[in-house]
């Protein structure tokens, strides 16, 4: 074994200086982190300026919330919308300038409904169809999703089969199995038939650990391709609400007991990040977060949660806590990554880093809305809190002091980021080296 020499505790010692002075206390003061051969390399101008630069990997990130998944989706068919403009393409897709994507819960569906392909060349669905699909198609499994009055175990509520959720999983699958079919074939779609790397969370009850499915994986072996039907319902099965999702791999060797993926990561930012970090094969000249841009919706959760009557908690029992609990607990989870991501990108969390989510200023007047309320009342007073969200004041948060009401509204905001696309798009051509270098899936056969 060799023994440590003082280059290495050197070395070692700049590396925990450098984890403490950026992460710990948000250092502005480049010298600390910049590579030292990048911090002396001359500022060059023109042309070979524009070659040598790694360029950013662009991320978007999908948080769970049921309905009120409807101003996630508001937001994402603006910037589509908006990169149209930006573009001077009239065919521009968020697939187009988004390199990778993770959803959860509804945020899931979104993801995969923005990233799946018949052909491997183009998305099938427009941003604008995410929101449409659960205005029109929530009704049919959320409409009878009301948590079930079982007494006794919380388990016979969880995984009983019959009843209200067992309706509510079969409107829900049939919803997913429409959606994720070749149209050619008939066949089910999977992981590998997505246009860029996806990540979609789950809890596995098999493992007892959080399981992310991933495209990545799935084109590295069919163990780990799963159909994109199934995955959508893991990742939207909430305890109560819908029957777990017994699935297996497509080549039946992988098996996952999946429920809500809010239960393992609400806000999979953090998990996005992750993984372009260490997947140097698809991103091999990333070096840390001041090489990503990355774009986190909420489902405005902190404009349209319920508020819990203190005298009505008080007689509730313990099954009455089950839903409560996995609400509050995907809500500060969110929050808590919308915060630890913010603080890691340090000096660029104003330029790298955008989280839009209502900032509790506007408190609907018809009340609040409840994650699995379908109703018609309900949808059209969710897509009218989606376009007063976007015109709230965005949100950001602060070293160690919370958050603050930033200057520019959410609109403003998505605008910015949608401009940052397009010229993230548009120097890629004029780039030595590929800022990224997709897994391509095996063409099927005719």
């Amino acid at each position: 074994m060799q023994e440590p020499s003082i280059e290495t505790d050197k070395l070692s010692y700049e590396i925990f200086s450098i984890l403490e002075s950026k992460f710990l206390f948000g250092c502005d003061d480049q010298k600390f982190w910049v590579p030292k051969q990048i911090a002396e390399q001359p500022h060059e101008n023109g042309v070979q300026s524009m070659k040598n630069q790694r360029g950013k990997i662009c991320i978007l990130s999908v948080d769970g919330g049921g309905m009120q998944n409807i101003l996630s989706g508001k937001a994402l068919a603006y910037l589509e919308t908006a990169l149209k403009n930006r573009s001077g393409d009239a065919n521009a897709r968020i697939a187009d300038y988004f390199d990778v994507a993770a959803g959860s819960g509804v945020g899931g569906i979104f993801t995969a409904m923005l990233f799946a392909t018949n052909d491997q060349k183009r998305p099938i669905f427009h941003a604008d169809d995410t929101w449409k699909f659960l205005a029109a198609e929530g009704n049919k499994f959320y409409r009878s999703a009301k948590p079930r009055n079982h007494k006794g175990n919380i388990f016979k509520r969880v995984f009983s089969k019959t009843g209200v959720a067992g309706s509510a999983t079969s409107g829900l699958e049939k919803a997913m199995r429409d959606a994720f079919k070749d149209e050619k074939t008939g066949q089910s779609l999977t992981l590998k038939d997505t246009l860029k790397p996806v990540l979609i969370p789950c809890y596995d009850l098999t493992s007892t650990a959080p399981f992310l499915f991933s495209r990545a994986d799935a084109l590295e072996t069919d163990s780990f391709d799963f159909n994109l039907w199934e995955v959508c319902m893991a990742t939207s099965a909430e305890p109560g609400l819908f029957d777990p999702v017994c699935m297996r791999s497509v080549d039946g060797s992988t098996r996952c007991v999946a429920v809500d993926g809010g239960l393992a990561m609400n806000n999979p930012t953090a998990a996005a990040i992750t993984h372009v970090l260490h997947n140097k094969q698809e991103f091999p000249f990333v070096r840390g977060v001041e090489d990503v841009l990355v774009l986190s919706l909420g489902a405005g959760e902190q404009l349209l949660a319920s508020s819990f009557d203190y005298e009505q908690v008080k007689k509730w029992k313990a099954k009455d806590w089950a839903r409560p609990l996995a609400r509050i607990s995907g809500s500060g989870s969110a929050d808590l990554v919308d915060h630890a991501v913010a603080m890691a990108f340090g000096q660029s969390r104003a330029s790298n880093y955008v989280r839009i989510q209502a900032n509790g200023s506007n408190t609907n007047r018809n009340g609040a809305a409840t994650d699995s309320d379908a109703s018609p009342s309900k949808v059209k007073m969710l897509i009218g809190a989606a376009d007063d969200m976007l015109k709230q004041k965005n949100v950001e948060s602060i070293l160690f002091n919370g958050k603050k009401i930033g200057e520019q509204s959410n609109f403003e905001k998505l605008d910015w980021f949608a401009e940052q696309l397009v010229l993230e798009h548009q120097r890629r051509s004029g780039r030595i080296a590929p800022t990224v270098a997709f897994k391509q899936a095996t063409p099927k056969p005719s």
